[in-house]
Order: C-alpha cells, then sequence, then structure tokens
C-alpha cells in the first residue's frame, strides 16, 4: 500500500468520527455494481481488497479508505459513426434534415439503447484522514480523482469541511530560487526533474527529465525569466517525489532505506504486508509534511 501521489487538504474542524463510527457511515454508499441503464456508478469498498470486509483500515489513529468506480465504456468514435447513420436515415426516409436540437435527443437515445452492451471499466480511488495532524490525504494528483473522493466523502458524512492547501510564501518562487542558487535546503536534494514555466498565459513551457538541475542550459532559462513550477526533490534520503506550484505531490517513492524496514513483514500475509506498509508510508509521510511546509513559510 504505497500512494504515488498526494493531495493535501487541510481538515479545517475537528474529525467527530471514530473508525468504527466512520464505517458505519460508509456502509450506507457501499459500492455496487453499475446498473445496466447507468452510466457510471461508484461507492465504498474495503481498503484491504476484496476478500476484506472492513470499509475502514484503521493504524496508528490513520483511516484508510477506498472509493470504487465503475463506468460504462462507450467510445466516442462509435457513438458518432452510429449517430451518423441513424441521421441518414432519417434524412432519406423523411426527405427533411435533421435539427440540432433532434440530432440530441437521439444522441442522447443511442446512449441509452448502447449502454446495457457497452463494456465497464473500474478504478480504485485511496485517501485516508489523520485526525491528530488535522489532514486528509488523497492519493491523486488530478483535480477530478479528488473531487471524486472528497465529493463522495461529504455526500457519505453529511459534511466535509476542507479546505486547499495554502502556505505563507510563493511555492514557485521558493523553488525558482533554489535551482537558480544550486542546490535545495538541509534535509533535501534536488532531483533531475522539473519544469518551468514563462510568465503569461501563453508562455512557453520547459520540460526537464534525467538532467542536471545546476547545469547551464538549466541556467540559461532561468535568466531568461523562467520560473520553476516542478521540481524533483528527495528529502533524507528516503523519499523522493516531483512538488508543483499547487504543492501536490507526484512520482512519490519511498527509497530504499525506507522499504528495508519491511524486510521481516515480506513473507507474511498479504493483509499483514499491507496493513506494515500503510503505517509505514503514513508515519514517514507524518515525518515530511510539516518539514514541507515550513520550506514555504509555514501555512497561510
Amino acid at each position: 500500500m504505497w500512494f504515488k501521489n498526494l493531495t493535501l487538504l487541510r481538515l479545517v474542524e475537528p474529525f467527530p468520527f471514530t473508525a468504527e463510527a466512520l464505517a458505519t457511515r460508509l456502509e450506507r454508499y457501499v459500492f455496487q455494481p453499475c446498473p445496466s441503464h447507468q452510466p457510471s456508478a461508484a461507492g465504498w469498498t474495503p481498503p484491504l481488497g476484496r476478500k476484506a470486509v472492513d470499509l475502514v483500515h484503521g493504524v496508528n489513529g490513520r483511516l484508510l479508505l477506498c472509493l470504487k468506480t465503475e463506468e460504462k465504456v462507450l467510445p466516442a468514435l462509435v457513438v458518432n459513426q452510429v449517430l451518423a447513420e441513424r441521421i441518414a436515415t432519417i434524412e432519406d426516409q423523411q426527405g427533411r434534415p435533421v435539427r440540432r436540437r433532434e440530432k440530441l435527443e437521439l444522441r442522447d437515445q443511442l446512449v441509452q439503447d448502447l449502454l446495457p452492451r457497452a463494456l465497464t471499466r473500474s478504478r480504485l480511488g485511496y485517501a485516508y484522514l489523520d485526525p491528530a495532524a488535522g489532514w486528509l490525504v488523497v492519493d491523486s494528483a488530478s483535480p477530478r480523482g479528488v473531487e471524486e473522493i472528497t465529493g463522495m466523502l461529504r455526500q457519505t458524512l453529511d459534511s466535509l469541511p476542507v479546505a486547499p492547501l495554502r502556505v505563507a510564501w510563493s511555492p514557485t518562487a521558493i523553488m525558482t530560487t533554489w535551482v537558480a542558487g544550486g542546490g535545495a535546503p538541509a534535509e533535501y536534494a534536488l532531483g533531475d526533474v522539473c519544469e518551468l514555466r514563462e510568465g503569461g498565459d501563453v508562455g512557453g513551457i520547459v520540460r526537464c527529465r534525467g538532467q542536471d538541475l545546476t547545469g547551464d542550459e538549466i541556467r540559461g532559462h532561468l535568466q531568461a525569466g523562467k520560473q520553476v513550477t516542478r521540481l524533483g526533490l528527495i528529502w533524507d534520503e528516503r523519499i523522493a517525489f516531483v512538488l508543483d506550484e499547487a504543492l501536490v505531490v507526484r512520482r512519490l517513492q519511498f527509497l530504499d532505506v525506507v522499504r528495508e524496514s519491511l524486510r521481516d513483514t515480506a513473507t507474511g500475509s498479504p493483509e499483514a504486508v499491507f496493513d506494515a506498509e500503510f503505517a509505514l508510508m503514513t508515519g514517514e509521510l507524518a515525518l515530511l509534511l510539516p518539514r514541507l511546509l515550513e520550506l514555504f513559510g509555514g501555512e497561510a
């Protein structure tokens, strides 16, 4: 159980639910397969997998949740092709053009006709609550993925008082200063990934991977006025990640020095391994996140 991305949301009020009370709420919205006539379905499922029954997995006060989403796959190319055939048939048989409103109605009817025969795809989205530290941490870097989980959690709990992370200093300005100066603050090292962007809505973008960020090429882009909007960092030789201007963490990797501590549990049951990995991951993040905020002047 290793998250690959982190979107951090601050709990602005104390979280009032224990693991047991939270599980009771989740049971009302447990996942049910997508009906034949609906395009999608979403609900909570056990984080430990299909053989498990607990909808909340708690370790050291941190509560892991899993949202399962199922969608019908209707390729736009197929829908448009069948729609064009229906429109052509009507125009040939009735000798009249099909108006825009009628085309939209035909498309809606076509989608309803095709849904029962469509293939389905499913995905799992994970998040954990850390009530003591006041975090909701979502394993997604996309606004859609975050909204799916927070929206469903808000529906489940009737309320979800969270706020996006805000810091005192501009992440873009601070990261640009690090790269221009040739190094990151203590406990951190520069990785080999960055994104540089010109100012303005139509400014150019340069993406670098596997490159020395202290080299002349990067320095030239900075001198030309570009700013760093994504930056690869390594914390204490334990965690590597790419941080963006919104403080979303991408490409999260727990390095060997962290994973080696799980060597004794590698031969255990899948459930034991999952539990150990989640405990280790959240414990490491509990150390990293406050230090990360300090780099940008703390929370605004």
